[in-house]
């Protein structure tokens, strides 16, 4: 393998290996314009995107131990990459994708070591971000114990107020 492939086929995988996720995608009519403001949105959302050769894509993907589907990747390809929330940059780029229409079409998915269908990715895209998921769930955890909390504070309430009523009816 010449050196700038082997250059290139380092460079996916070691984007690849960063990655909490990544989607597939097929492009066509993504102007310089378009494309820089995509990568823009992208960037502060917490993802990147590449344009790559089919050939590098599925050799870094065999090195990381992910197969991929040749068949599955016609057209031009291009790979979103998530760093940390997979979440944010996949709405991103379905929002992207919905205001551009026939620009970007998602062709399959791998978030968290799981390979996903296209469907799968546009659910993943409708989550809540991580940030607000856990804030959900920290506050399910702490909705019974404040109500247990009020409901006690409720008790001890009326019972001072009972005392206070009866010594000032004396």
């Amino acid at each position: 393998m010449r050196e700038e492939k082997q250059l290139l086929l380092d460079e996916i995988k070691e984007k690849i290996d960063g990655s909490t996720a990544m989607v597939l995608t097929r492009y066509q009519s993504l102007t310089p314009d378009l494309s820089a403001d995509f990568r823009s949105q992208l960037m502060k959302a917490g993802g990147s995107f590449a344009v790559v050769r089919k050939r590098v894509l599925i050799k870094a993907a065999e090195v990381g131990g992910i197969t991929l589907d040749p068949n599955l990747l016609q057209g031009h390809v291009g790979v979103m990459f998530a760093q940390e929330d997979p979440v944010s940059p996949t709405k991103v780029l379905f929002d992207f994708a919905k205001d551009n229409k026939e620009t970007l079409e998602v062709l399959a998915g791998q978030f968290e070591g799981r390979l996903c269908s296209a469907e799968d990715v546009k659910a993943i895209s409708k989550l809540p971000p991580q940030d607000e998921m856990r804030s959900q769930f920290l506050g399910l955890l702490e909705a019974p114990m404040s109500q247990t909390l009020s409901v006690m504070e409720a008790l001890l309430t009326s019972i001072l107020h009972c005392i206070e009523n009866k010594s000032q009816q004396e």
